[in-house]
């Protein structure tokens, strides 16, 4: 099983589809905190379903329990403290129990989006990796 991860910021919306599309994706799992952002462009939780749908035939789903907490956003864009930052978030979703919440044949062939353009310094990340954790055989890719 592969599970995926995406950001849309610096991409075109050529690149960001038709890197999804390539890979096989199947349905896209919005992690974000605030996916309605006026900021999101063509990845606001409004339009994103259409689009996905149209241009790639992939299913859209809004995954609330993978968001961090706006408390933890702030405190991170307060002290740049990715540590803290990963600690807590990785806290939130052993108290979430995502990995009860999720089948894991949900998870095959999808992509956890979120806004940062690269996994490093993101949740997308610390998300699949802690699923990846839970569920034997499935593997994460960042695209």
């Amino acid at each position: 099983m592969t599970l995926f991860t995406i950001g849309f910021t610096r991409k075109s919306a050529e690149d960001f589809f038709t890197r999804l599309q390539r890979a096989g994706v199947k349905r896209l799992l919005d992690t974000r905190r605030n996916p309605d952002s006026q900021l999101a462009g063509f990845a606001k939780r409004r339009d994103l379903p259409y689009f996905l749908e149209a241009l790639a035939g992939i299913d859209y789903t809004y995954l609330a329990d993978l968001a961090p907490t706006r408390e933890m956003l702030t405190a991170y864009r307060d002290d740049g403290d990715w540590d803290a930052y990963e600690r807590r978030y990785l806290a939130l979703l052993r108290r979430r129990a995502v990995e009860t919440r999720l089948d894991p044949t949900q998870l095959d062939h999808a992509c956890l989006l979120c806004s940062e353009a690269t996994p490093e310094h993101c949740h997308r990340r610390l998300a699949a990796e802690y699923l990846a954790r839970h569920h034997a055989g499935l593997r994460v890719i960042h695209l």
